[in-house]
């Protein structure tokens, strides 16, 4: 009976110590890890398989690298509603940081950064930072240069059209990066552009691919957030016409097997992990992160197995061009020389370097001159390749 008694201390006495443990940490000076939440506002549908839903990919893959911790997101929030959807996040959800995907959040986020002090703010694509409200992206200026090198390459009408979703810098200053590249293999080429005014809109962007075929464009890139352009150029190439086409954001070349090139791919993943982790370990500073390809954000490739699709590889390395550094070599060899080039950061090659003029003939970057970060992140001009004006 003694015997039993001592067993049953022993066992509450046990039981104890794993309620002490389990609230307390394995001993002394050992505390339970630091959780953090997160919140993410994206401006289209995470099944857009654009914008929004690269963000969605990064959002999980931090999740899934970092086991402290917790994400929340709300999709499709119009920028008119943002401010709304931030409070939610931090009042309901009690969120300790959240990110706001869309250019048109930047006025409502840095009012958020007021409101609440104590809590963090990333925006992304902007240019106003706080205390505690930063600014991040991931920039694919430099992968569009290398499609536009592969559209003039390839281009049989010089006729290249751009589906665009609003006139604004980041948008700008892909048309142009892809502008420049086309020019640079193919000085007689032109480029279209048409403008959706909606970052989801498929029906538009399709309206606008299939005018820019009509127009006799044989190339399509675009900056919106569906496969529409990429379906529209299947189509054609289907019915005996090739359409060349440039996916954007995400591995979008399954929706065109036979015209997508080539594209841009863009990894959140990388950069919401070090954000978040910076936040968890107390390093953050509200100081613009701008991350291109050598930081590996920005990826070339229609798909995450080619950066080419090898249906077009002969034909790019058919095509011979005169360069100042490289002499003569086929495109396919300068846009992976260039690739590279990138890879190593902007000091070797940047799209961006002069001479540079716009289209209504004034000197934008002089020869020998590179464009600052300032000017890229404000250009409203189109190059001197880009045919008409930009909206007011």
């Amino acid at each position: 009976m003694r015997g039993v008694r001592i067993w049953r201390k022993r066992f509450v006495w046990i039981v104890f110590c794993v309620v002490l443990l389990t609230l307390f940490g394995s001993g002394p000076g050992v505390a339970a890890e630091k959780q953090l939440k997160a919140g993410f506002v994206y401006v289209g549908p995470v099944g857009d398989y654009g914008w929004s839903h690269a963000h969605d990919v990064g959002r999980k893959y931090a999740e899934k690298q970092l086991p402290w911790l917790k994400t929340v997101f709300i999709e499709s929030v119009a920028e008119a509603d943002s401010a709304r959807i931030v409070d939610r996040f931090i009042q309901e959800e009690k969120c300790d940081v959240v990110f706001t995907t869309s250019f048109g959040y930047m006025d409502d986020t840095i009012k958020a950064g007021v409101k609440y002090p104590d809590k963090h703010f990333m925006h992304c694509s902007g240019f106003k930072q706080t205390k505690n409200v930063g600014t991040y992206f991931a920039d694919l200026y430099q992968t569009y240069y290398l499609n536009g090198l592969m559209a003039g390459g390839l281009t049989k009408s010089n006729k290249i059209g751009y589906v665009a979703a609003f006139p604004i810098p980041e948008l700008v200053r892909h048309i142009n990066a892809f502008a420049l590249g086309i020019k640079a293999v193919n000085p007689k080429a032109e480029v279209h552009v048409r403008w959706t005014y909606a970052w989801y809109g498929p029906d538009k962007a399709r309206e606008a691919a299939e005018a820019l075929i009509a127009e006799g464009c044989d190339s399509l890139a675009f900056t919106e957030d569906t496969p529409a352009v990429i379906e529209v150029g299947q189509e054609h190439t289907e019915k005996g016409r090739q359409i060349y086409t440039f996916s954007h954001y995400s591995p979008m070349q399954p929706y065109g097997k036979d015209s997508v090139v080539s594209g841009q791919l863009v990894d959140w993943g990388v950069m919401y992990e070090k954000i978040l982790k910076d936040l968890h370990d107390g390093t953050w500073t509200s100081d613009d992160q701008w991350w291109l390809v050598a930081e590996k954000a920005a990826i070339l490739g229609g798909s995450f197995d080619d950066p080419i699709n090898p249906k077009f590889v002969d034909a790019l390395k058919a095509i011979s061009v005169e360069t100042k550094d490289f002499g003569k070599l086929s495109v396919y060899d300068l846009v992976f020389k260039r690739y590279e080039q990138m890879k190593k950061g902007t000091d070797l090659f940047d799209p961006y370097m002069g001479p540079i003029s716009d289209n209504a003939g004034k000197m934008q970057v002089k020869a020998g001159e590179k464009a600052s970060k300032a000017d890229l992140l404000s250009v409203m001009y189109y190059v001197d390749n880009v045919v008409g004006s930009l909206p007011k």
